[in-house]
């Protein structure tokens, strides 16, 4: 198959999703297929990646590290030449041309919907969720909604507009300021007491001005995948030291993975069976992950759903797949089968 990894982008995510981007582009090489990896925002004028096919005859690999910390995004969209739009320069072009579009995009307009829209219209095959689902996903309010009217237990919140004159004076402590539609920690902050509030939400609003202010719920963090309708063995999370921020997740060797992890059998289903509705809830499609936290008392508490799960070095899903018997390649070549136009 000819098939473009569609990358990068205009979020704060992009660094992460140009490191998935490659891995995936490289283990589509091996197995066989022509792979572009396009980068959303720049499309034709990037220069340093170029967009043309490779394949495995090549010998050509892709190699791109998460920095520590996220992008400046100003300075990105300052160095556009094609006017700024989110979708660069011959992007669609591009992807109606090829067979698939394997979607390694994170956060922004590739993980919330807008461009599977976009590619809906104009009939481009692309891999994951459709744009319902991505939507309802990503904006943490409606998805939080929608899981407790289905009896999913999650953390209880605000959703403010930062904006609007909010008294703060009822918050709970300790609490997590959250950005309503980023992921990979993007923004967030855990505030154990007042004083530290206003630094959390200023570090929101750098992001987004609508923010989820959370109870926090202490615990163990776990994740499940989803694949083609089958949970994922579910894997523990433990960070080194302070929590599963940005650098902990993409920094090797500072956050401990467990997988498959060592719960119970009865925890374990419990866990897989609330990743299986919450997917179902959110109208997912092909492949997702589930994020939660078990408290002390051993209650299941989810924290988001991911439409677009990491496929960095670090990444859960590759891991949790791996544990199932599936290799990286593998895990690849079955999402590519698995894409279609617009799940819903």
């Amino acid at each position: 198959m000819k098939i473009i990894v569609l990358a990068g982008g205009l979020s704060p995510e992009r660094d992460v999703s140009l490191s998935s981007g490659s891995l995936i582009a490289n283990a589509l090489m091996e197995n066989g297929h022509d792979v572009m990896l396009l980068d959303l925002f720049y499309g034709r004028d990037n220069r340093e990646i170029l967009p043309e096919y490779r394949n495995k005859s090549s010998g050509y690999r892709f190699n791109y590290t998460v920095p520590e910390h996220e992008p400046d995004i100003e300075a990105i969209k300052a160095s556009a030449t094609s006017g700024g739009s989110l979708i660069g320069n011959g992007v669609i072009d591009l992807c109606r041309a090829t067979d698939m579009v394997f979607m390694a995009l994170h956060g922004s307009a590739g993980e919330n919907g807008q461009l599977q829209a976009v590619f809906d219209m104009y009939g481009i095959n692309y891999t994951g969720t459709g744009y319902i689902g991505s939507l309802l996903a990503m904006d943490k309010d409606i998805s939080k909604k929608l899981m407790r009217e289905n009896g999913i237990l999650t953390a209880d919140w605000q959703y403010i507009k930062l904006n609007d004159n909010y008294d703060f004076g009822g918050i709970k402590y300790p609490c997590v300021v959250k950005p309503c539609s980023c992921g990979s920690s993007v923004g967030i902050t855990i505030v154990e007491n007042r004083e530290q509030l206003d630094c959390a939400v200023a570090y929101a609003k750098k992001y987004e001005e609508y923010i989820i202010i959370e109870d926090k719920i202490a615990g163990r963090e776990f994740s499940v995948g989803i694949l083609n309708g089958r949970a994922l063995p579910a894997i523990e999370i433990r960070p080194l030291c302070g929590f599963y921020d940005y650098k902990n997740k993409y920094q090797k060797g500072l956050t401990k993975e467990i997988c498959p992890a060592d719960i119970s059998n009865d925890i374990s289903g419990r866990l897989q069976s609330c990743a299986l509705a919450v997917h179902r809830v959110l109208r997912l499609g092909f492949y997702s992950r589930v994020d939660f936290i078990l408290d002390n008392n051993n209650n299941v508490y989810c924290l988001e759903a991911n439409t677009l799960p990491g496929m960095t070095p670090t990444s859960l899903l590759p891991q949790e797949a791996l544990a199932a018997g599936i290799s990286y390649n593998e895990l690849c070549d079955i999402i590519v089968r698995g894409g279609k136009i617009g799940c819903w």
